[in-house]
C-alpha cells in the first residue's frame, strides 16, 4: 500500500474502502469501469461522489443534474453533521444487512440509503429558508426511491432503512441514532390535527416490516416493534410491542435490537 493510500485509510477508512472496492469491481467487470469512474473514482471525497450520484438519479427535464449537484454540494457542506452521519449510515448497512457485501453497495444501489441522504440535504435546505427546494427533493426521492420522508423530520445517524419501498416519515417525527427499519414502515400522524403530531423514536430501535407508529408517541431506546403492528401508545425502552393495536409482550431478547436485526418475538420473559 502506498503512503498516500495508507494515509487515506487512516483518515477516512470508509471512503478508502469504497474506492478500493470500486477499483476491484472495475477490474473484474470492465463493462462497469465507466460507471464506477463516473460515480466513485473520479471524485476526491465521498461527499462529492454522493452529491453527483444523487443528482444523476433525481434529475429530470425540470431540473438537470448539474443544478441538482450544486444544491447537494451546498447542503452537504453546510450540514456539519453530514460527513459523520453518511459514513455511519454506510457502516450500518454493511454491518446489518447480510446481502450487503461491500461498503460500495449502499452508495450505488440501496434505495433506503439514497433516500436518506436526499433527506439529509432537504433537511438542511428547509432549515435555511429554502422550503421549495426541500420539498422538491422530497417529491423526487419519493418518486425515484419510493420512500417519502418529510424534510423537517429529524433523523440521527447510523440509520439502516432496508429495501425502503413504502417507508413514510412525517413532518414532526424524530428518529434517534442506530435505528433499523424495514419496508412499509410508517411514522405518521393519527388524524388531521396540526402541530407536533408524529412519533419520537429512541436510539437503537428496530421497526419491522410494515409496522405503523402513529401519533405523537414515544418509542423508547432499544425497543422492538413487530412486523405489521399498529402502535398507538408509548412503548417503553427495551420492550417488544406487537399486534393491532400493538401491546407489550415482554422485554427484548437482545441488548441492541437494531444491530442484531432479530425479528423474532422471543423475549427474556419467554426464556425464563
Amino acid at each position: 500500500m502506498s503512503e498516500l493510500a495508507e494515509k487515506m485509510q487512516t483518515l477516512d477508512p470508509v471512503w478508502s474502502s469504497i474506492r478500493e472496492e470500486a477499483l476491484a469491481l472495475a477490474a473484474r467487470e470492465p463493462a462497469m469501469s465507466g460507471f464506477l469512474h463516473a460515480t466513485i473514482l473520479n471524485y476526491e471525497n465521498l461527499e462529492l461522489a454522493i452529491a453527483s450520484h444523487l443528482s444523476e438519479k433525481l434529475a429530470n427535464s425540470e431540473i438537470g443534474a448539474r443544478t441538482l449537484c450544486e444544491v447537494f454540494e451546498e447542503a452537504f457542506a453546510g450540514n456539519e453533521n453530514f460527513s459523520s452521519s453518511v459514513r455511519a449510515d454506510i457502516v450500518a448497512n454493511f454491518d446489518r444487512d447480510p446481502a450487503c457485501r461491500t461498503h460500495l453497495d449502499p452508495v450505488l444501489y440501496y434505495k433506503g440509503f439514497l433516500a436518506l441522504q436526499t433527506h439529509r440535504a432537504a433537511h438542511w435546505l428547509i432549515h435555511n429558508a429554502r422550503r421549495g427546494m426541500a420539498l422538491y427533493l422530497q417529491n423526487r426521492a419519493s418518486e425515484v426511491f419510493q420512500a417519502d420522508i418529510h424534510p423537517a423530520a429529524t433523523i440521527g445517524k447510523g440509520i439502516f432503512i432496508d429495501h425502503a419501498t413504502g417507508v413514510v416519515i412525517g413532518e414532526t417525527a424524530s428518529v434517534g441514532n442506530d435505528i433499523s427499519m424495514l419496508h412499509g414502515v410508517t411514522l405518521g400522524g393519527s388524524g388531521k390535527e396540526g402541530g407536533d403530531r408524529h412519533p419520537k423514536i429512541g436510539n437503537g430501535v428496530l421497526i419491522s416490516v410494515g409496522a405503523k407508529v402513529l401519533g405523537n408517541i414515544r418509542v423508547g431506546d432499544c425497543a422492538k416493534i413487530g412486523g405489521g403492528s399498529v402502535v398507538l401508545t408509548d412503548v417503553p425502552a427495551y420492550t417488544t410491542a406487537v399486534g393491532v393495536p400493538a401491546k407489550i409482550v415482554g422485554k427484548v431478547s437482545t441488548p441492541e435490537p437494531s444491530r442484531q436485526m432479530d425479528h423474532s418475538l422471543a423475549s427474556e420473559e419467554d426464556e425464563s
